[in-house]
């Protein structure tokens, strides 16, 4: 795939936000809380020996609580086997030499990288050439070594840096290697500074280097700012400076236009300068030019000599409107002689309650995939000479459908499809025809006794918020039914069903109910859906997850007493807030690397990057809109509390331990009971192997089983 690297693809690792006052920008009236007022500070210095011996007694307290349930050891051998599943499907990347997957097992917990061929991938036990062995790097360095992908040179691929982490951070290290010779290429680039960013191509001999530089070269959400091109044989600190964007944007850099062949049409650059809101430039006769475009509009690739834009919001131009989540495309060379003057022209606008997912460029047609009312569809898009034409590509009805891979060369592409129940299927077709099954992901739970239900629930301000509901068929709505209620409600980013896989093997096939909410600040329903519950209004967000809740016990489904829930990151928040303002309405509280102190979020972590979405607590107005919801703030004496289970990750330097720290201390200070576990390697996502995960699901499914179905019964 091709798409152009724009600010939230170069941002995918992250949560994203939306508007937001810059840090220059922002007054000081409202003073942050230091250690006078907040007696937790200290417990966000991640690996400092106070913080780490204080979250070792609470692991071993939590541990020694669900480690001792007589389900633990079952629930984790059920989740390890089914990660180390050696017949699942392995998702792979289409390279000229070859089709490229990333494998994690029992033998091999770092993973392997590995190739191999079309032919063989068709059958059932592909033989696979190893490329790079992460756990034999990992142990002849001493290092937790993670892999995290690759940056290759067009068209070969061959020549490539790959990125590694120390226990999972997002900040990376990069060698140059050759997937040729199978080797890390002696003498040759290697970034060896911890730092989020990365780099791309320019020539065989030639990087785009968008990282830390040291002091001055990083934003306050500690992101990249300034861009160098570095060539090969020379020091990383001599290499020139070619573009800068500001301290206070939240990341800015340089960046390369190309098309599927590998071939560069122009050098541009953008300023994010909140998540969701960006300046884009291009180079022009020697100088930056600004692209006239909406600040939430971007560049999306290059199709059929044409380059498209998306846009969020909007957009009026040259006497036309182009609808918020429209593709738009502009000839690419008048575009490239007149950037702000190519002539506009619409290649797909929404309809009610569509918006556009994913995209990628093949060898000769733009694929693009679609949520039309929280159900899957896909486009294919080609310029006849005259206009855009579109054709819908034939993939099963009622299920989520992705791009697993596409090549840049030929029409190759692979699809998944995916629903709670049924294992994801792999379709695959070479542009020919319609796309036919691969391969078929097994079975690891018994969904005969399952039904799911789609129900709307509505909001306080009396917006319909849907759910669906995985639950026992025939089951009894007498209130009694174990439901584990989840969502994630920011970031412009959707909550969709896919198969349940551990999910349903550890909690949906031992009789509890799964409900997964499509709440406002996600992307279900496009932009708007996202737009219209941030800042402000971000309260609307916690609103619907509470309704969520509320409908569930209305119609039977379950009671307080039987109902949890569920989420992590945003997500985290979302369930922080709902057990601080609804107490009442819960047994049970999973709070996942969270955010949760969001009077401080901004110096924690890459916290500072948010402000879009959630308003920056320096500013008197914004901070009202954060007091009224901070579950740290909002934990306090004399109420009774869901005894939540939080936990995070040593290694998370995104969020940052310090947020689930902070709340379980303040609640233990409280009194109130609660879990608290934290693993000390893992980044954002958790476990970084099979072992790691599976012991997480077995600790959070233990705790919901004791909360929800009885203390060492059942299961």
């Amino acid at each position: 795939m091709k798409l152009v690297s724009t600010f939230a693809l170069a941002l995918a690792m992250t949560v994203a936000t939306t508007t937001g006052a810059s840090a220059q920008d922002a007054p000081t009236e409202s003073p942050i809380p230091g250690p006078e007022q907040d007696p937790y500070i200290w417990l966000e210095e991640a690996r400092s020996p106070e913080a780490l011996e204080w979250v070792a007694k609470e692991n071993e307290r939590t541990l020694a609580a669900f480690e001792a349930d007589p389900r633990y050891q079952q629930l984790k051998a059920e989740a390890l086997a089914i990660f180390d599943s050696e017949d699942r499907i392995p998702f792979v990347s289409f390279r000229p030499d070859g089709l490229y997957n990333f494998w994690q097992d029992k033998a091999n917990p770092k993973g392997l990288l590995r190739r191999t061929t079309l032919e063989s991938y068709r059958t059932d036990k592909p033989e696979w050439e190893i490329i790079l062995d992460v756990d034999a790097l990992a142990k002849a360095e001493g290092k937790e070594w993670v892999y995290q992908g690759s940056t290759c040179l067009p068209p070969a691929l061959t020549k490539c840096m790959i990125a590694l982490s120390d226990g999972g951070e997002d900040a990376t290290i990069m060698r140059e290697f050759d997937t040729s010779t199978k080797q890390f290429v002696e003498g040759g680039f290697v970034l060896d500074a911890k730092s989020q960013g990365g780099v791309q191509w320019i020539d065989a001999d030639t990087l785009l280097v968008g990282r830390g530089f040291g002091e001055g070269t990083l934003t306050a959400s500690e992101y990249p700012f300034t861009s160098r091109v570095w060539k090969r044989g020379t020091n990383i600190a001599d290499a020139p400076e070619i573009f800068r964007g500001d301290p206070t944007d939240v990341w800015a850099g340089d960046s390369l236009l190309r098309d599927n062949t590998g071939t560069i049409h122009a050098r541009t650059a953008f300023r994010g300068i909140s998540f969701h809101e960006s300046l884009y430039f291009v180079e022009k006769d020697g100088a930056w030019l600004a692209l006239d475009i909406p600040k939430k509009a971007s560049p999306y690739g290059i199709v059929d000599g044409h380059l498209l834009y998306s846009t969020d919001v909007d957009w009026t131009v040259d006497g036309q409107t182009f609808p918020a989540d429209s593709l738009i495309a502009v000839n690419l060379e008048e575009w490239k002689a007149n950037p702000n003057g190519a002539r506009k022209t619409l290649v797909w606008a929404p309809g009610e309650r569509q918006t556009k997912q994913g995209g990628a460029v093949t060898g000769n047609k733009l694929v693009v995939t679609l949520l039309d009312n929280v159900v899957g569809k896909v486009l294919e898009f080609n310029f006849d000479g005259t206009t855009w034409v579109s054709k819908a590509v034939a993939l099963p009805d009622n299920a989520t459908l992705g791009i697993a891979a596409s090549s840049d060369e030929t029409d190759q592409i692979m699809y998944t499809v995916s629903d709670f129940l049924n294992p994801t299927t792999l379709y695959y077709t070479d542009g020919s025809g319609e796309p036919a099954v691969l391969k078929t992901s097994p079975a690891y739970f018994a969904p005969e006794g399952m039904e799911v239900e789609q129900h709307q629930a509505t909001s306080k301000d009396g917006t319909k918020i849907p759910y669906f509901i995985v639950k026992p068929k025939g089951m009894v709505l007498d209130g009694t039914t174990a439901t584990l209620l989840t969502g994630y409600g920011g970031f412009q980013v959707p909550r969709l069903p896919g198969y349940l896989g551990s999910t349903g093997k550890l909690w949906v096939e031992k009789g509890g109910a799964y409900v997964l909410a499509n709440l406002r600040g996600g992307g279900e329903f496009g932009p708007g859906w996202h737009q219209t519950a941030i800042r402000e209004n971000k309260q609307r967000t916690w609103d619907d997850f509470i309704a969520v809740g509320e409908d569930l016990v209305a119609r039977g489904f379950t009671s307080p007493k039987h109902l949890g829930i569920q989420g992590g990151s945003q997500g985290g928040l979302l369930v922080g807030t709902f057990f601080t303002q609804r107490p009442d309405l819960l047994n049970a509280a999973i709070v996942q690397i969270p955010l949760f102190d969001m009077v401080r979020y901004h110096l924690i972590g890459r916290g500072a990057s948010w402000i879009g979405e959630y308003g920056d607590p320096r500013i008197p107005e914004q901070r009202a809109w954060i007091d009224g919801y901070s579950p740290y703030q909002k934990i306090v004496a004399g109420v009774d509390y869901p005894s939540p289970f939080l936990w995070a990750s040593t290694a998370d330097d995104r969020t940052h331990p310090a947020h689930a720290r902070k709340g379980a201390a303040k609640l233990k200070a409280l009194g109130q009971p609660y879990y608290y576990f934290e693993d000390t390697t893992g980044g954002h996502s958790g476990g970084v192997d099979n072992d790691q995960r599976a012991k997480l699901q077995a600790l959070q499914f233990v705790y919901l089983m004791q909360r929800l179905m009885g203390a060492h019964t059942g299961g």
